[in-house]
This record gives structure tokens, sequence and C-alpha cells, in this order.
């Protein structure tokens, strides 16, 4: 007792000195787990029939389960004769394989749920965890914002914006031109709060596990932080990721923000609320998306006012999850035009990405050449704007200076010459990227037609005879009748018969 006591100082002196707000210690019994034990020992009978052969330990760290809680779980499972040892191994340790029962055991197991991961953790674990680490428990101040905004140019107008909205930890709309880099801000928010949180592999409720963790949108933190405690003294049935950032454009639906459920494994996936959890959730070019935006915004009412969102699962239980993420809209149209007041009212923060101006786009071509290590002519860049944009009038986009160089850079790779900034490469970049990014047409200078030759006065204009194939031959017209010439009388039509027809 002395020692899980021990134990359980340690990792909490490891959380504060790590500054962390949550920290999921090792469990000392089977009971700490949460679990069934019925779910423990299906989830090692199903692991030994895909692995074959294995040694105790190699099991218990393949189900991030402790080693010293799983020997008796082993001997219940040898007394059934489910598994039996084949022989011995190193540290205390036996090599086991399951028996003709347990094989079958294994696959009653597979047919009821195929999931053979880490073992779960009880939901209410989870929400407990939630709580502790939400960002509104973080309070990112000016210096935060800038370390997070490192080596993207943010306007000062729009910085001073956007620091309180990110320090409210409140949804907030991102609206402007496509191509100014809302989604770019939008991803560095996160970074903002900077500390690392925890979440589980899997959760268990009900009799359902629900994946949580998706290497698609939650980055493992796999430093060594130099810890004063050893590994095996944390849960390992949690893993140690960056907040997470879960972005979603068109693709997005309304089941996407359900529990799913596989009912052909019988595993349930995590809502992208819940996979959002404690960071930011990201809805890029709303307004596009397959649903109606009104649907989605009726969705997202009650969580975003009450802070907590009521999913069911797949046994029809409905259960309550917290809803604790910065949610930001990202939209080339107008909020207003999107959603009516009401919502508006819970999103507090309308903030506009506008276009840069001239001083701004001459500092991201500078960020953009440092990142190619190419020289940064303000010369050329200067003529690129006199030349390409302004008598075009072409609006100056934040993603400008990153494509125009990096087809510089293709260009020049291609042609085996070092990549620089010069005018005539911009020349020949410009006519590809702006054709088919921006339509406008260019003023007519040099290439005015020539005017027509004017007949004549008193000359009829010559006519011109359309091109023909040179293969075909042209048919001589057929003059109308002479005026001298008799027209022929029309014959009578015989009483019965058609019009025009003898009989």
């Amino acid at each position: 007792m002395s020692e899980s006591i021990a134990e359980s100082k340690e990792g909490l002196l490891a959380a504060i000195l790590a500054e962390e707000s949550y920290v999921p210690t090792e469990p000392n019994s089977l009971s700490d787990l949460g679990l069934p034990v019925s779910i423990i020992e299906e989830l090692i009978c199903k692991r030994m029939q895909l692995v074959g052969m294995t040694t105790g330990r190699k099991l218990a760290e393949q189900l991030c389960l402790p080693f010293r809680l799983l020997e008796s779980v082993y001997q219940t499972l040898r007394g059934r004769q489910i598994m039996v040892h084949t022989g011995s191994a190193p540290f205390n340790d036996y090599t086991y394989t399951l028996t003709e029962h347990g094989r079958e055991r294994a696959q009653a197991a597979f047919d009821a749920c195929a999931y053979s991961g880490p073992a779960p953790v009880p939901l209410m674990d989870y929400v407990l965890s939630v709580e502790a680490q939400s960002i509104r428990g973080e309070t990112p101040k000016r210096d935060d914002l800038r370390a997070a905004f490192r080596g993207i140019s943010v306007d000062e107008e729009l910085f001073a914006t956007l620091g309180p909205a990110v320090n409210s930890g409140a949804g907030l709309f991102l609206y402007g031109e496509p191509g100014n880099g809302k989604t770019t801000l939008a991803k560095r928010v996160t970074m903002c709060f900077g500390q690392k949180i925890w979440i589980p592999h899997a959760l268990y409720e009900d009799g359902q596990i629900i994946k949580l963790y998706d290497a698609a949108y939650h980055e493992a933190d796999t430093t060594d932080e130099d810890s004063l405690i050893k590994a095996s003294a944390f849960d390992t049935r949690w893993v140690k990721i960056r907040r997470p950032t879960v972005v979603v454009g068109g693709e997005l639906t309304l089941d996407n923000l359900e529990i799913g459920h596989n009912t052909v494994a019988n595993v349930s996936e995590a809502s992208l609320q819940m996979k959002s959890n404690c960071g930011c959730l990201l809805i890029d070019d709303f307004g596009r998306q397959r649903v109606d935006p009104l649907e989605l915004l009726n969705r997202w009412i009650v969580p975003l006012e009450s802070r907590v969102d009521y999913l069911t699962l797949a046994t029809g239980k409905k259960i309550q999850v917290p809803f604790e993420q910065l949610i930001i809209f990202s939209t080339n149209l107008e909020p207003k035009d999107l959603v009516d007041d009401a919502f508006l009212r819970r999103i507090p923060y309308k903030i506009e990405v506008a276009d840069p101006k001239a001083d701004e786009f001459h500092r991201l071509f500078q960020l953009t050449a440092a990142q190619m290590k190419c020289k940064y002519d303000r010369d050329a860049v200067e003529y690129l704007l006199q030349r390409h944009y302004y008598p075009y009038n072409r609006s100056l986009r934040r993603c400008h200076p990153r494509d125009l160089m990096n087809q510089i850079r293709n260009y020049c790779v291609y042609n085996d010459q070092p990549v620089t900034m010069q005018r005539q490469l911009f020349d020949i970049v410009v006519s590809s990227y702006f054709t088919a990014v921006l339509p406008n047409k260019p003023p007519v200078t040099a290439a005015t037609p020539r005017a027509r030759k004017q007949p004549v006065s008193g000359q009829q204009p010559q006519q011109t005879r359309p091109p023909q194939p040179p293969s075909c031959t042209i048919p001589t017209p057929i003059s109308g009748p002479s005026p001298d010439v008799t027209s022929p009388v029309p014959i009578n039509p015989v009483p019965g018969n058609p019009a025009g027809h003898s009989s």
C-alpha cells in the first residue's frame, strides 16, 4: 500500500514539473482498470489468436497493461484449459499458446467484437481527463501567440484581434478571400496552448468499445522529456499527444458528428468532437459541405452553449461527453450569409482575414526565399507587382509568394540552374499561374488587331468566301429563273388525289 502511494506521489511530482494538469497513474489492481475481467480475458484470447505463441510480458505490453496484474488472469485461463504454457521465458515468465478450447473462445470473442488493440479506459475516466486538460484552463499571452505564429507573416492588426479570440477559448469565424491563409492561421492557433495532453487509445461503456486515438489527427509525443519517473508509472493505455487540430472540409457530414459503428466488426469510432477535445476543430471551407450549413449549425447550438454533447451508442444508450475544444469556422463567404443571428451570438469572434498590403507581400516573399535558401530580391518583387499585378488590377493573396516561388524552383531544377529571384523567371511562371487562377484579361497594347481597310465610297465591300477544305469541290449555286422565262403552269390535281401528283 505504501509503495503504491509513493508511486502516485512520484507521478504527481513529474506531472507538476512537466506543467501537466493531468497524468494517468498506473493501476495497482485489476479493479483499478475499471473493466470487467471478462473483457480482459477476451482481449488476451483475441491477441493470442493473432500472434500465436507469445510470452506473458509481451502480451501484457501489447495490451498496454501491467504484467504483474495479468499474472493472475493467466493463471485463471490456464486453470480453465483456455491457454497453456509451453516453456519458460526470462524474468520469471512463460511462453503461452491457446488450446483448442481457447481458440474456440477467441473466435467467439472475435465474432462478438473484432477489437484487439490496447485495453480500453472507462468513459468516466476520459470525461475527467478532458475536464482537467481543457483549453479553457489555459491563458495564452502575446508571446505565446508570437511563438505559435513564428515562420508566417501575420499583420499586426490581425494579430491584435486574433489574440483575445484565442485567449477566450470560444468559437470564432475566420472569413475572407481564398488563399489568404485562414487554414494556416487556424492550424497554428492550437500551438498557442502549448501543453501536451493524454488521451486513451479506446473507451469502454455499456459493453461497447469506442476507438478514440486516431493517427490521422493525433500526433504521439515520442520525445523523452527527462521525466523523474519511469514510463511504467503511467497508465500505458493512454498515449501522450500534442493538442490535436482536427481539420475537416467539404467531406464533412452529420454522420461524422456521431459515434460511428462498424456493424461487421462491432467496433465503434469516436466522433470528430471527441477526437478534437482539448484542441481545435477547424471546419474549413464552411458553407460548401454536402450537408446544408443550417443543419450543421443546429447540431452544434446546444454543445456550444452548454459545453457538453450527447451521443448515442450502438446499443441505443445516450451518453454525455465534454465539448471542450476551440471550434473555428473558416469560410470564403460572409458569415451573415450563412447563419442567423442566433448562431452568430454563440460564435463571439468574427475575424476577417483581408488581402495583404504591399509591405506584407514583400515580407511573405522574404520568408519564402529564406525557406528555399534563395536570396531575396526586393527589386524583382517590385517588378512583379508593377508588371503583373497593378496593371491587371489583381488582388494580392498570401498564397501567391509561396506558389510563385514553388514554380520558379521547379523551373530552375528542370533547367539545371540555381533558384533565384529574377524578373525573367517571374515573367515565365506568371504566364502559367495566373492564367488558371486569376482569369483577368490583360489590357490591349501591342497586340491590338489592325483595323480593316475601309471600302472606297460608293463601292460595295468585297464578300469574302469562307475557307473551304482543300479536298472539297465548291458546288455551283443554282440561279433562279430569268425574268423572261415563263414559269411552268402548276398541274391541277385530279379530284381524289393529293396535290401535285398525277393519276
